[in-house]
């Protein structure tokens, strides 16, 4: 058995690999504004769609602890961070744009092919 190389992760991943992945995602919101409200409903029926069983969302108020905005250096709010599976992706706003949203999340591919 050979061991798996970061290059064979990449290209499974690029073909497709996420499929059995679990995909940690962190929601960075200010209280429960409707906007707030709006993009947590948003990711939790994008996830219940295309990620199945294999997903968690961490929520983390700022009003309520500040500090944790420093490690994924959020500017502003609601902001998406998609911490696995690697690389780490940020999506800014209410996540109503769903086309928008799984192209940033690299459930879907961009429009135009690569680049």
């Amino acid at each position: 058995m050979r061991a798996i190389k970061d290059s064979d992760r990449r290209a499974a991943a690029s073909a497709g690999g996420h499929q059995r992945e679990v995909w940690s995602l962190r929601l960075y919101v200010a209280g429960q504004t409707p906007k707030s409200v709006a993009a947590f409903a948003n990711l939790k029926k994008l996830c219940d769609e295309n990620l199945p069983g294999r997903y968690q969302i961490e929520v983390i108020d700022l009003l309520r602890n500040p500090q944790l905005a420093k490690g994924d250096q959020i500017l502003a709010i609601p902001t998406l961070v998609r911490k696995l599976p690697v690389p780490v992706r940020k999506i800014i706003g209410d996540l109503s744009n769903t086309v928008r949203v799984l192209v940033g999340l690299d459930l879907r591919p961009r429009a135009g092919g690569e680049g």
